[in-house]
């Protein structure tokens, strides 16, 4: 096989495929260097085909003459080879021209080239550390512009998410950065970043805490108009539905009805209570690990001063020790203020009940409760210290009513309310007292300026008023609406019925009927301190039993028998008489109208011992008016002025006798009082006469009696016995069976009868001894200071039956 031949490449060739090569391509973003490659390994081979060539030239030196003797042998075919050959050396001397041309620009080209891609392969090198600086850049940019962002959320509030990027920091995987000394010196920067998140949060929680307190009476003003109108709505309620009498505001019935309306004083058309900054900042300090540092300080801040803007203007020396003490009230409380105080106590705790509930372990309950007994002990102190001066009822009212709604409104918090109720108690007490001493005042006035004439009513709505507020019993109360239309009135004289259809007077006074109105005033107002109070039914119980005894005993029943001592009219008299027995039946009315009442409360039973008190009462009134009919009867007829020794015995009465029947049956039966108190005063004057003529029988006044005056006595006492049948009373005649009796021994020269025990016990019971003895000394002394003879010897008789008599009971004289 004949050896391969070398490709051949001619200068156009070569210059054809220089003008191909586009070093620079205009639509190309960098050089077109690669198309060199071919090129230059042309040029190579052309260099080592001119070697090549410049060999054979030898050769062909060398060999001349063999090519000479070759050529002549082949002279033509060397003529012709040379002939090429020459044509070949010219196309090889312009090749190598071109070449060394071609080379001289490649060789700067080429030069170029290497410099180009030197400062190629520079740039890519920097380009790469550039790349890698730029990555490392703006890694630490991406962390830079995290804690940027950080302090931009902590100035936005966002607080845990500023936490939350500095822990995505913290735990970032291992990066380029993670070694250098920039991010050693962020990781070492996060926990004053921590710090500035905590202070942060920390600020706000605490101008939080600035605008609760501002906004805590605000809560508490919400919290109790929303008490007074849900107390409002049940009272209505109760009003309407017997059933629910006995369900207070607070009961369960009472709850199941307000759950469907229940107002939240927290989150309201009117107020908006935003708890965001404390459950933020507890989250944050959880979070990083010092929730107990924040529990403390919450729990100290809350401690301090809690209503300091209130208490500010109340106490404007408060020392800057006494700031970080527990809460100052002023001593005493200006009760002016109480309202907007418990207003803003009540705020602060529903925020409380609020933190306790929503915050889990972060509020200590038993913290709570400790600062609310520290609370109630300075309002309750501060409270009683104001009340100690005070003597108005409705000032106690007005605290009371305040404090009860005080307490509904935070009841349903679970707050322990006792020594709340227990001092409303205690200033229940006072005001009770209060009230008797305003109320003990009116009664006395009421019957110190009472006419003691019967209350005059015209109108039938004016009866009906009336009857509406006294207590009488159901059957004078029958009686009065049975002669509404009727002039036939059971308690009227004759002279006191005219045309008109309703009674005219009344069988009390107006003292009565005031007394009574200001009674149920009394009543109210002592149950409108208690509304509301749950406990301690029967203490209260005991205490309205009591007050109005002392209301009724002291300043009624006392106040009745001191005017009886200063008043002198009979029928003024009578009308106490009246009136004291109308309050003696009003006692046991309101007492058992008390009872009804309370048993719709849960309370105990109330009983009234005043209407024994209105019983002596009525005891002394009637003495009095019986006493004041003696004296009377005394002034119109003298029976000391009777003649004790006639000469002879009379057969008809004494005359003044019928002028004194007379004018006591006028009075008595003129009386507007019961047949009962007539009858005791009819029974009391004759009592009266009889013992006036006892005493004059019997007494000292009269020294001298015959036998004659006592003749002429039994008449006019037959003539007073028969004045009782006349008037329908012939029972009250017992009362001169001691005078009768008494004179019969004498008159029928019974003595030595009497002087038998068994006839004296079974004929003479009633006869006194001593008044027997005194009348027979008056009738011996007689007898003796007469001259005939035979009435001296009767005198001596009754001197010696007089001793007698004596000698019977000698340790009685």
């Amino acid at each position: 096989m004949p050896p391969r031949r070398r490709a051949q490449f001619t200068q156009e060739n070569i210059d054809q495929q220089l003008q191909q090569i586009h070093l620079l391509d205009p639509s190309s973003s960098s050089e077109n260097l690669e198309q060199l490659g071919p090129i230059i390994k042309q040029i190579h081979s052309n260099r080592q085909q001119e070697a090549y060539l410049r060999t054979i030239q030898g050769l062909i030196e060398s060999k001349d003459a063999e090519i000479e003797k070759i050529c002549i042998d082949n002279y033509q075919d060397f003529i012709s080879s040379v002939s090429t050959l020459f044509t070949v050396k010219s196309y090889t001397d312009k090749m190598k021209e071109t070449i060394a041309s071609l080379d001289t620009s490649v060789a700067q080209l080429g030069g170029g080239l290497v410099d180009k891609k030197r400062n190629l392969l520079q740039t890519k090198k920097t380009a790469a550390n550039l790349d890698e600086a730029i990555d490392t850049l703006q890694a630490c940019l991406r962390v830079l512009d995290v804690v940027n962002r950080v302090s931009e959320m902590v100035k936005e509030g966002k607080y845990w998410s500023a936490l939350r990027s500095l822990e995505d920091i913290q735990s970032m995987p291992p990066t380029s950065i993670s070694q250098t000394p920039f991010f050693q010196h962020l990781l070492s920067s996060l926990p004053s970043l921590r710090a500035q998140i905590k202070g942060a949060v920390t600020a706000s929680m605490k101008q939080w805490l600035l605008e609760i307190r501002t906004v805590s009476a605000e809560v508490g003003k919400l919290a109790v108009e929303s008490m007074e109108s849900r107390t409002r709505y049940w009272r209505n309620r109760r009003e309407k539905d017997p059933l629910l009498r006995m369900s207070r505001v607070g009961s369960a019935v009472e709850l199941v009805t307000y759950e469907k309306n229940e107002f939240d004083v927290l989150n309201n058309d009117k107020l908006k209570v935003d708890f965001k900054p404390l459950f933020e900042c507890i989250h944050i300090y959880d979070t990083l690990g010092s929730l107990e540092e924040l529990r403390n300080s919450y729990q100290a801040d809350r401690k301090v001063l809690h209503f300091l803007p209130f208490c500010a203007s109340l106490v404007p020396c408060l020392l800057p020790s006494q700031a970080q003490s527990d809460l100052i009230l002023p001593t005493p409380l200006p009760l002016s203020s109480l309202p907007a105080f418990t207003q803003e106590i009540t705020g602060f705790f529903i925020i409380e009940t609020h933190v306790l509930e929503t915050t889990g372990t972060f509020r200590s309950w038993r913290n709570v409760e400790e600062l609310w007994d520290v609370v109630i002990s300075h309002l309750t102190i501060g409270i009683d210290n104001a009340l100690k001066s005070e003597n108005d009822p409705e000032l106690f009212l007005r605290v009371k009513e305040n404090l009860a709604t005080f307490v509904m409104a935070l009841e349903a918090s679970t707050y322990s309310t006792t020594s709340l109720q227990t001092f409303i108690l205690s200033l229940f007490e006072r005001y009770v007292k209060l009230l008797e001493v305003y109320f003990g005042k009116r009664f006395e006035t009421i019957i110190r300026q009472d006419d003691n004439q019967p209350l005059f009513t015209d109108k039938e709505a004016e009866l009906q008023a009336v009857l509406d507020v006294v207590w009488i019993s159901e059957t004078e109360r029958n009686e009065l609406k049975k002669y509404v239309n009727s002039t036939d009135l059971p308690w009227s004289t004759p002279t006191e019925v005219d045309s008109t259809p309703l009674p005219q007077a009344l069988p009390w006074s107006q003292s009565f009927y005031l007394c009574c109105q200001e009674i149920r005033s009394f009543i109210q107002k002592f149950y409108a301190f208690v509304e509301g109070v749950s406990r301690h039914h029967r203490d209260i119980d005991d205490l309205l039993s009591k007050s109005l005894d002392n209301l009724f005993i002291k300043s009624i029943s006392e106040t009745i028998v001191q005017r009886l001592a200063t008043t002198t009219t009979v029928p003024q008299i009578a009308q106490l008489v009246t009136n004291a027995e109308h309050f003696e039946t009003a006692c046991q009315e309101l007492e058992r109208a008390l009872t009804s009442l309370r048993s719709t409360q849960r309370g105990g039973l109330i009983r009234l011992s005043a209407s024994k008190s209105f019983d002596v009462t009525l005891s002394r009134s009637i003495k009095r008016l019986t006493g004041l009919i003696n004296s009377k009867l005394d002034q119109s007829f003298e029976f000391s002025m009777y003649n004790w020794t006639p000469q002879k015995r009379e057969s008809t009465p004494n005359m003044q006798l019928d002028e004194l029947i007379g004018w006591l049956t006028t009075v008595v039966d003129s009386l507007a009082i019961k047949e009962q108190y007539k009858d005791e005063a009819y029974k009391a004057a004759f009592e009266y006469i009889a013992e006036t003529l006892m005493n004059c029988l019997a007494g000292r006044d009269i020294d001298l009696i015959n036998e004659n005056a006592i003749s002429n006595i039994l008449i006019d006492v037959d003539y007073l016995e028969d004045a009782l049948k006349r008037i329908g009373r012939s029972h009250l005649a017992t009362v001169f069976i001691e005078l009768r009796s008494t004179v019969s021994i004498p008159l029928n020269n019974a003595v030595q009868e009497f002087l038998v025990p068994a006839n004296r016990q079974s004929s003479y019971p009633v006869v006194k001894q001593r008044r027997l003895q005194a009348l027979l000394e008056k009738l011996a002394r007689y007898g003796a200071s007469q001259r005939d003879a035979t009435s001296r010897e009767l005198g001596e008789r009754r001197r010696k039956e007089s001793e007698a008599v004596g000698r019977l009971y000698p340790d009685r004289r």
